[in-house]
């Protein structure tokens, strides 16, 4: 545990992003034992200029004229700033070192509003937690001085074509020059260990308390009287990104005894997939998040079937913990993520191996395996997350920073 500390955490992700974030769960869950200032990524000037007209970038052209507050408080521990300089937007540069010129010179300018801020809550001798800012976070140590840089792999970003262009020889020069890096898959830890030996896998947080069996509330919809069972369902965004259409489409040709229910928005290559032609596979569209429950009781077995690509491979499948703390059988592919949930997860390397491994998982359920498969997943709380994390960078500093 680390206690009385104050942290500073940078990122890609604004403090005001629509959708949920890792590192706002873990910003909270420090906030409890420590002070913490969560930096909102500066505004580039290439955003600034595309999207004025929106509300989130008005309100940053307003905080850098000064017309509102740089510094909102969100709880008692917790603050996040909103830096007041626009940084130059570079990574069209093609020519490594003029972009790294430019991206030194955007680190001196963010790294100014940072101490500004610093100074106003009398920050000090403090931790920087870095999720995944690889640009700006290559001179960040040296130009911070933190007593302790740590740095959070959750995605494998050096694969998407935006950071892909410089990332993949930036992204290890910052996992190197890290005290610590911490990971949420083997995966990621596997891939930072040849750059820095205190790479350490923390497993993910997630909150799963709205997928608890016990609440009464949680009832199957109405849509599910008309579908046959046995249900082998899905929840989830529908995108061929990261799904196998095809092999949707052969365990529902192979299997047309089963129900195949998929909940969640379709992308392009769903809607106009095969999977609407056959009989015994259901679209039921997006529903809110605090419907999700009732959808999953209404499944025997549980899916996840992804594609093995870059955007996969290490990611940490979050429905999995969802899944389970329903109690629900589940059938994922195999990845390197997965190898975390060997125990509670039938996993594939093949489509012949889905429909055997979701028959086996219909026949195999109990009562015994449900309690075990909640219990696992209740332990991937944010709480025992940002413990894992706590002693990743108590172990890797332990003998070169004085915790009193």
């Amino acid at each position: 545990m680390i206690k009385g500390q104050d942290i500073i955490i940078i990122g890609i992700q604004p403090w005001d992003i629509e959708i949920g974030s890792n590192c706002k769960n873990i910003a909270v869950e420090f906030a409890k034992e420590n002070r913490v200032l969560y930096v909102n990524p500066p505004l580039d000037s290439i955003t600034k200029f595309k999207y004025k007209k929106q509300e989130k970038i008005q309100k940053r052209i307003q905080i850098a004229k000064g017309n509102s507050p740089d510094i909102e408080k969100i709880s008692h521990n917790l603050w996040t700033f909103y830096p007041k300089t626009t940084i130059d937007s570079i990574n069209w540069i093609s020519i490594p070192k003029v972009f790294n010129f430019f991206n030194k010179r955007n680190t001196k300018l963010f790294v100014t509003d940072i101490q500004s801020a610093i100074s106003r809550l009398a920050f000090s001798n403090f931790i920087v937690f870095n999720d995944s800012s690889m640009f700006l976070g290559l001179h960040i140590k040296e130009m911070l001085r933190p007593k302790v840089y740590a740095y959070y792999m959750r995605d494998y970003l050096v694969k998407v074509p935006y950071w892909q262009k410089h990332g993949e020889r930036i992204e290890p020069q910052v996992v190197k020059k890290a005290d610590v890096v911490v990971t949420n898959s083997d995966f990621f830890a596997e891939l930072c260990y040849p750059f820095n030996t205190q790479s350490c896998m923390v497993g993910q947080g997630c909150d799963v308390s709205i997928f608890n069996e016990a609440n009464h509330e949680i009832k199957i919809p109405d849509e599910f009287k008309k579908i046959p069972n046995p249900i082998v369902g899905y929840i989830g965004s529908l995108t061929s990104l990261r799904l196998d259409i095809a092999l949707l489409e052969s365990i529902a040709e192979k299997k047309k005894n089963w129900s195949i229910v998929l909940v969640g928005p379709e992308d392009e290559d769903f809607k106009k997939s095969n999977l609407h032609q056959l009989p015994n596979v259901f679209f039921l569209g997006s529903k809110k998040e605090s419907q999700l429950p009732n959808y999953l009781k209404g499944f025997d077995v549980a899916i996840n079937p992804q594609l093995e690509n870059h955007l996969t491979i290490g990611n940490y499948p979050r429905k999995i913990d969802e899944y389970l703390a329903m109690g629900k059988p589940v059938v994922a592919t195999k990845t390197k993520a997965m190898e975390m949930f060997k125990n509670y997860v039938y996993q594939c390397s093949s489509y012949e191996e889905y429909s055997n491994l979701i028959e086996t998982a219909l026949s195999e359920n109990s009562s015994q395996l449900e309690q075990e498969r909640i219990a696992f997943a209740n332990s991937h709380t944010w709480e025992n997350n940002v413990n894992k994390i706590y002693n990743a960078i108590l172990k890797a500093t332990k003998n070169n920073v004085k915790w009193d």
